[in-house]
This record gives structure tokens, sequence and C-alpha cells, in this order.
């Protein structure tokens, strides 16, 4: 038997999911799992499905549901569950969110492979080295920032990339490179958004005696700082902090948003509806 995952996103009409499961039947699959919501404002249905079959080839169990997500509109994808997605990451010089998705892959927390980490710093190379993974270092000024985009989209294609991981990776992505990797890159900003905006964040936080400090997980935009969100959460901290305090508490919120973002996309659990997100946590 292999396991495969399956997501549509449709015109919300009645049938939908009896058409999905009669497709399935005709490969004699079995349903392990499976999530479905309307999202009331745009009319839109979302399904996340997990199911079993003897079928091997992929093509064989594609053809039935491919006519389904035809006859609804839909956008449909399928995924069988052994083939791990492949991810590449990037990163600046804070190192704290690189190393815990390195330990997470390692110890089969996340289902991915991380092929190549690319930085615009030599400063995590080391790190990289301990896991064994290749590291491609990118230096990016005014000067060079197109061609080092263009190396970079380069790296995901050579590499067969699914989706990418921006790790505190502190440079901004041009529009063009945005609109290339729309719906497969992630970014960990250093706040719950929306929130203090520009330079020593934890330090305005703790000027403006904040009690709670968090992070975000979501999908890069042309719009900085504005993409589908993913995932949010929060820590509670009092005026007896100090700002390095916040820093600390806030690198551990930062590494546990995007590891379970990075695991929600990696599993299929994120369906895009325009500007936002359903999440089958």
């Amino acid at each position: 038997m292999r396991r495969y995952v399956l997501t549509l996103s449709c015109p919300d009409r009645p049938g939908i999911v009896n058409a999905v499961t009669g497709a399935l039947l005709e490969i004699q699959a079995n349903i392990v799992e499976s999530a479905q919501f309307g999202d009331v404002e745009s009319s839109t249905f979302a399904l996340r499905t997990v199911f079993e079959t003897e079928h091997d080839d992929q093509a064989i169990v594609e053809a039935p549901l491919a006519a389904v997500s035809g006859r609804v509109s839909g956008l449909l994808k399928l995924r069988a569950v052994d083939v791990k997605p492949k991810v590449l990451v990037m990163v600046s010089r804070y190192d704290h969110c690189l190393l815990d998705l390195l330990h997470r892959q390692r110890n089969g927390e996340l289902g991915i492979d991380i092929p190549l980490i690319v930085s615009n710093h030599p400063d995590c190379e080391g790190l990289a080295a301990r896991y064994g993974v290749p590291y491609v270092h990118i230096p990016v000024t005014e000067e060079t920032k197109t061609e080092a985009e263009g190396r970079l989209l380069g790296l995901i294609e050579e590499h067969e990339i699914d989706f990418v991981v921006l790790a505190r990776y502190m440079q901004i992505l041009s529009p063009e490179t945005c609109r290339a990797l729309e719906g497969r890159a992630i970014n960990i900003h250093h706040s719950f958004l929306p929130g203090f905006k520009g330079s020593r964040p934890y330090h305005q936080a703790h000027h403006r005696g904040v009690k709670l400090i968090g992070a975000t997980a979501h999908y890069v935009t042309v719009d900085l700082d504005e993409g589908p969100i993913i995932e949010q959460d929060v820590a509670r901290v009092t005026h007896a902090h100090s700002a390095e305090d916040l820093v600390s508490i806030g690198r551990d919120v930062e590494r546990m948003v995007l590891a379970r973002a990075v695991r929600y996309h990696a599993e299929e659990r994120v369906i895009l509806i325009g500007s936002k997100t359903v999440v089958f946590s």
C-alpha cells in the first residue's frame, strides 16, 4: 500500500466531496485522514485528504482525481507521502532558526530534505558542515542584487527545490523573485504581525512596556511582511525582563513558529485562499 496526500481548492458547490470520494473508490483507495472547509466570504471550498491505495504509479492515481478537478474548476495537488519535499534554506547571520530546522530534520521531526543552504554571509558555513549540508555563499549588494537573485533561482531549478524557507534571511527579495516563488517561500518575522517595524524590534517593544512578544511565519509576497500568514505564537513577558531577555524569548518563539509552518507546508496542510490561508493543523 502507498499513501498519498491530496489537496483541492475550488468554487464551493454541492457534490464536491462525493465526486472526490467516488474518484478514490475507482482506485480502491482507503481514506485515513480528511478535513474540509468552506470559506463563506470567497465561496471557496478547501479539502485535504490522506488515503492509501495499492497503486504505486501516481499517474494512475491522479487520472480520476484530475477529471474531478476539471469538472469543479479546482486546483488539485497530489503527492506520495514517502516523497519528501526538497527545501532550500536561506539564512544571514542569526543561526537559531537554521539550527532548529537542521536538528528537527535530522531527528525525523520534519519530513523534508534540505539539499542546500544559501546565505549572503559566510557565518553559518560551519553549522551547515556539521550537518553535512552544502552551503552556498552569495553576497548581496545593491550592485549585485539582480545577479545574486538570478543565481538563487538557478540553484532552485538545478536542485528541483519544492519550497524555500527564509530562516532569518535579512535581505529583501525583489518583486520579480517574490513572484517567481509565490506560494512556495516561507519567511519568519520577529514579531506578532502587525508589530514594531524597523531595527531592534525587541528593544522597541521593551521601551513600550509590552506584555506579549511573538513571531509570525508567512508566505513571501511583493508587499513586505504582508503575505498570507501560516502560523503565529506569543510569549508573555513582564517589566522584569530586559531587552536581552526579550531577544532570547523571542528567538525561542521564532524557532517554534517557523518549524510548525514548515511542517504544515511540507505536509500539504496549507491551502491559499486569496490573501489568507486555510491551515488543517
